[in-house]
């Protein structure tokens, strides 16, 4: 299999799928470009290497063409982060993405417009009637099927080689993503980020060091942290999770996050971490709040017992001391999903004291794989990306990868 690294790039037009699904404010400013500045190396690569550069990405998940998701809103940041200017399509199939695409020259840049403005990207169908049948749900995920080979004809026709950049999407056998390696048996390539990521899970997976720790935080229980277990030896929770599991104990957690709809699957996950011996770590002091604001009353509480009207917002001082002990102990960390309402300042040092654990962990030899959006921002927040070993552009495809799953962007190069 061909790399980066080894292929002729000399004038060939290259077709890179990278994942720019960055935030934006209100005011259509990025929030956090990790994700762009991560795909630069593989774009200066091809640019290097006397190719020309056309850049497919979605953003966001707009329901047709919607400006409010036009990638148009980070052309500019692109420019300055690349140092160069780059064109863009107003369309990322179409006479205007084909006549740009042709007239590219070698050392240019050419980003294309959102690739979900179609339904065929995804493949899957829109504008559906929420009591449709199932025959004309099955009609129309059809019509929608037998489209996406055009989408996807259409997108390959426009470069000479195709490069997956975007580990974030890889867990999608979307037409960017996975379908259109076809229309490249001998030229289809892993870019930087991706040759990356997979270095740094397999890192993880493959021959961790012990103790091997995980924080899952974020507000949601998920069933893929049983799965996950069968790798660590410390598995520490937080975030609004916390309280679905607090309440599946039977303590009472006032207004707190609590997925009702949880409380089994929380308890399964308590007793299959007893069952393998993994040490499970959960908040025993929050910092609780008397409304979701920053400039809300605040008080400390046992998790357990939380009165109506107040909500968990942090962890305590005495659980940040907890985590840390655990975090400073081990060998391998993986961290996905904040501990605290880290946007809020108020709310900030649970996921602060985590984010100084991991550094000290690293510091003293860990490996840290830092994955998810929630948890990427805040690693870039407290200005500590680059004191720990490696930060995922991954979320969902992170996970999935570790769990063992195939994940199709990554078949569709290996071609396994």
């Amino acid at each position: 299999m061909q790399t980066i690294d080894t292929y002729n790039f000399q004038g060939k037009k290259a077709l890179i799928r990278v994942d720019f699904n960055v935030p934006l404010n209100d005011k259509f400013e990025i929030t956090d470009d990790t994700r762009m500045r991560a795909a630069i190396p593989t774009i200066r690569k091809v640019l290097a290497g006397g190719g020309a550069v056309i850049l497919m990405s979605h953003l966001g998940r707009p329901k047709g063409v919607d400006s409010k998701y036009s990638l148009k809103h980070i052309q500019k940041h692109l420019e300055e982060l690349l140092g160069q200017p780059v064109r863009f399509a107003d369309d990322c199939i179409g006479e205007s993405a084909k006549k740009q695409a042709a007239e590219l020259k070698p050392g240019e840049v050419l980003l294309l417009e959102n690739l979900r403005y179609y339904a065929e990207e995804e493949g899957k169908p829109r504008g559906l009637a929420d009591d449709a049948s199932d025959e004309e749900k099955k009609a129309a995920k059809a019509a929608v099927k037998e489209s996406q080979k055009k989408f996807v004809a259409d997108l390959a026709s426009l470069g000479d080689v195709w490069i997956n950049d975007a580990f974030g999407t890889a867990h999608r056998a979307h037409a960017s993503t996975a379908l259109i390696a076809k229309y490249f048996p001998n030229d289809k390539l892993f870019g930087y980020v991706m040759e990356g990521e997979l270095k740094a899970v397999d890192s993880v997976m493959k021959d961790p060091k012990r103790p091997f720790t995980a924080i899952m935080g974020g507000s949601k229980v998920s069933s893929k942290i049983d799965i996950i277990m069968n790798l660590m030896d410390n598995l520490i929770l937080g975030g609004g999770m916390t309280y679905t599991f607090k309440a599946a104990l039977g303590g009472h957690v006032g207004s707190s996050i609590c997925e009702a709809d949880k409380l089994d699957l929380a308890l399964d996950i308590m007793r299959i971490a007893k069952e393998k011996g993994v040490n499970l770590v959960l908040s025993d002091q929050a910092v609780i709040a008397d409304g979701f604001s920053n400039d809300a009353n605040t008080k400390l509480a046992d998790p357990m017992n939380i009165p109506d009207g107040w909500e968990g917002l942090d962890i305590g001082p005495e659980t940040r001391e907890r985590f840390a002990k655990v975090i400073e102990e081990s060998k391998t960390i993986l961290w996905n999903g904040p501990v605290g309402v880290f946007e809020m300042p108020k709310f900030a040092e649970g996921t602060r004291a985590i984010a100084e654990a991991i550094v000290k962990a690293t510091e003293k030899g860990a490996f840290s794989l830092i994955g998810g959006g929630d948890s990427v921002a805040a690693i870039n927040q407290f200005g500590l990306a680059d004191k720990v070993s490696y930060v995922s552009t991954g979320g969902g495809a992170l996970l999935e990868y570790i769990e063992g799953k195939e994940l199709p962007g990554i078949t569709a190069i290996r071609g396994e």
